[in-house]
C-alpha cells in the first residue's frame, strides 16, 4: 500500500491535490508549540530576543531562533534591527501574525475548557492499559 491524495471537498471550497503539501506546511507552523506560545506573547507589542525567551518558559535558543525565523519567512513576524551598540533586534507581529490570534486563542479556550475531559480520558485509558498488561 503505497499513501496517496483522496479528493475531499469541503462546504467551502474544492482543493486540488497539489495544494496538500502547501496547506500541510502552513499548518505544520501555525500548530507548532512555540509558534503558538510565540503568537500570544507578541500579541501585547514587540518584543525583544531575551524578553522572549524569559517569556516563554523552557525554548531553547536555537528553538526560538529557528521559529522566529521560520515566521519571519512565512510572513507573521517581522525582525527589526537598531543599529545601536549592541545591536537591538525587536521581533513584532505582521497584520498576518495577529490574524493568526483569533484562532489560537480560541484553541486556546478551547483547551483550558476541556482541560478535566481530556485529564480524565488519559486517567481511564492508562488505567485501561495497565489492566491489558497486567
Amino acid at each position: 500500500m503505497t499513501p496517496r491524495h483522496t479528493d475531499v471537498t469541503t462546504r467551502a471550497t474544492a482543493h486540488l491535490p497539489d495544494q496538500c503539501d502547501a496547506i500541510g506546511s502552513i499548518l505544520s507552523r501555525v500548530g507548532d508549540k512555540w509558534t503558538v506560545l510565540i503568537v500570544m506573547t507578541l500579541a501585547d507589542g514587540p518584543k525583544r530576543f531575551n524578553e522572549l525567551k524569559r517569556a516563554i518558559g523552557g525554548v531553547s535558543q536555537r528553538m526560538l531562533t529557528l521559529t522566529l525565523r521560520g515566521l519571519e519567512r512565512d510572513g507573521m513576524v517581522t525582525r527589526t534591527v537598531f543599529p545601536t551598540i549592541p545591536p537591538r533586534v525587536d521581533y513584532e507581529l505582521t497584520e498576518l501574525g495577529h490574524s493568526l490570534r483569533v484562532p489560537v486563542e480560541a484553541l486556546g479556550q478551547w483547551a483550558f475548557a476541556h482541560l478535566p475531559v481530556v485529564a480524565r480520558a488519559r486517567a481511564e485509558f492508562d488505567q485501561r492499559q495497565a489492566a491489558d498488561d497486567a
